[in-house]
């Protein structure tokens, strides 16, 4: 058997991690143990190219190597922390994992969807997941979130202008076309506990659906 691989979507400020979390207590609270992570990150060495990427100063990193920073990392997540647990069967909920990257350096960037899909193919031989939640919102919207919330980590993309994260939604809406059978988008601009509940109703319906314990 194998675990389920489960991954969050969305601009900056979607509210995507925080629901994460009440996610995870919600199911937990239901006997079924959900295993969190994040990306770019996961463990040492993926969180280093982590603050690489995200570090404000790095204002001249060219495109094309933040695309190979990114799915670098993202390897080094899938061998290191998403793989063990699916062969171990577990259910598995990464905040981010390929698509950000085909939103952001693939569309937003102008290197290409597909170059950056190739790109990531390589690094994960394939590997996507079973599941994708994309939180759907305005950039604006998510941009006024990050500057009321003075506890957020703000980096170097948060610091992008308005365009870039329009471009961001875009890319989003054609990963939407291009995947309709594995992205389910929510409304996140409702309130936290609406789309908690709306979060949680999908993913409830999809692991009774696909989930052997």
């Amino acid at each position: 058997m194998k675990g389920l691989f489960i991954s969050f979507e969305g601009n900056e400020g979607s509210g995507k991690s925080s629901v994460l979390s009440w996610i995870q207590k919600k199911f937990a609270s239901e006997g079924i143990e959900i295993y969190l992570t994040r990306e770019p990150g996961g463990n040492k060495i993926a969180e280093q190219i982590r603050n690489v990427i995200l570090d404000k100063s790095n204002t001249n990193m060219d495109s094309k190597t933040e695309a190979l920073l990114y799915a670098a990392a993202r390897r080094q997540h899938l061998v290191e922390n998403i793989n063990p647990l699916l062969e171990d069967n577990k259910i598995v909920i990464s905040d981010r994992y390929i698509d950000s990257s085909l939103a952001y350096q693939g569309f937003a960037r102008g290197i290409g969807i597909q170059n950056v899909y190739d790109i990531n193919m390589f690094a994960t031989n394939n590997e996507l997941p079973d599941l994708t939640i994309l939180f759907d919102i305005d950039p604006d919207i998510g941009l006024k979130r990050i500057a009321a919330n003075s506890n957020r980590e703000v980096n170097r993309l948060d610091n992008e202008a308005l365009d870039f994260h329009r471009k961001v939604h875009m890319g989003y809406m054609l990963l939407v076309k291009e995947f309709k059978s594995r992205i389910k988008v929510i409304d996140a601009s409702k309130n936290f506990e609406e789309v908690c509940d709306e979060v949680y109703k999908i993913l409830k319906k999809f692991i009774a659906e696909n989930y052997n314990q």
